[in-house]
């Protein structure tokens, strides 16, 4: 099969093709014949050698797709012929990937199959950091950097879907704008303004129930500020720095609970029993086409590169997409 593979890290140059060996599923595993595959900032992060596969994992970049299963081990309850998009551990850039039957949920009829392959990362992301780390409800108020990310935008959407407010911080005007068109009830542009500030204009003072960060860095004490009391800050990256100074006495007076997670390291077992939830809670709103990606560009698989260099330069909103024939 062709593959996308890193003999060496760097820019996006550093991604090439390669005829690899089709990969042969396990018990509990399927085989899916990939059609489309979602590009994420933990991608670029691999292809510069800063996030590394965990033990045992191809070194094919890629952690979702969809497609149709191809082949399945013993004990899948999944059929050959079946679409589906999954969460995988790595491998997505390529023709056909292995992936944990757990980990993979049904492709309803007339659902585009890219967009469906832009839904797991970023929907198991949100779902398990902000809905259940952070626990918000319907009626809260919630602040998500990167507004126009793959993250952002997904938090926008579940957030609409589940009656929760949410603020978003962008680079721009334009990219406020889309966010606020995207659905985002406020956005700030933290280049022009303190978010912290408009945080407390926009809440009366009051401040979020919960912050999703991605930044890390110096953002963290502004984002405690930017909290109610009994609020609570998640982290799912560092982009801005892996170390961050707070005033302790924040923390106790506020009652503020700080936690945090990364998605690819967990189990298989963790992971399906997200699965599960989304099944339950969340993929009738797929079904009834009311919960989609925003879509940013398609490129084939064979123009990687390309994909990674529109998301070095910071301007996509939403996600990106490699397209297999």
């Amino acid at each position: 099969m062709n593959a996308i593979a890193v003999p060496k890290p760097g820019g996006p140059e550093a991604l090439v093709m390669e005829r690899r060996p089709v990969p042969r599923p396990g018990p509990g595993e399927v085989l899916i014949r990939v059609a489309a595959a979602g590009v994420n900032r933990p991608d670029v992060l691999q292809r510069l050698g800063k996030y590394p596969p965990p033990p045992g994992v191809t070194d094919i970049p890629g952690l979702e797709v969809a497609g149709i299963i191809a082949a399945a081990g013993d004990d899948t309850g999944l059929a050959l012929g079946q679409r589906v998009c999954a969460l995988l551990p790595g491998g997505g850039y390529a023709e056909y990937a292995v992936a944990p039957a757990g980990q993979c949920l049904p492709v309803p009829e007339g659902y585009d199959i890219a967009e469906a392959a832009a839904l797991p990362e970023t929907l198991f992301t949100v779902w398990t950091n902000l809905f259940e780390r952070a626990y918000v409800v319907n009626g809260d108020t919630v602040l998500v950097h990167g507004g126009t990310s793959g993250i952002g935008t997904m938090a926008i959407s579940l957030c609409r879907l589940f009656d929760i407010s949410i603020i978003v911080t962008c680079g721009s005007d334009a990219k406020c704008e889309q966010a606020l068109s995207w659905g985002a009830h406020h956005a700030v542009n933290y280049r022009t303004q303190d978010f912290v500030a408009e945080v407390s204009r926009i809440t009366g003072g009051q401040g979020v129930q919960a912050v999703l960060d991605m930044v890390g860095g110096d953002y963290v004490p502004r984002n405690l500020q930017c909290l109610a009391e009994d609020g609570r800050h998640v982290s799912i990256a560092v982009l801005g720095g892996a170390k961050a100074s707070i005033f302790i006495p924040e923390v106790m007076t506020k009652r503020l609970t700080l936690t945090g997670s990364t998605l690819r390291p967990r189990s298989a077992a963790f992971k399906s029993l997200v699965a599960d939830e989304l099944r339950q809670v969340v993929w009738h709103f797929v079904e009834e086409g009311k919960l989609r990606p925003a879509m940013d560009m398609r490129f084939p698989l064979a123009d990687a590169a390309r994909a990674h260099a529109r998301m070095d330069a910071g301007e996509h909103f939403g996600k990106i997409v490699l397209t297999v024939s």
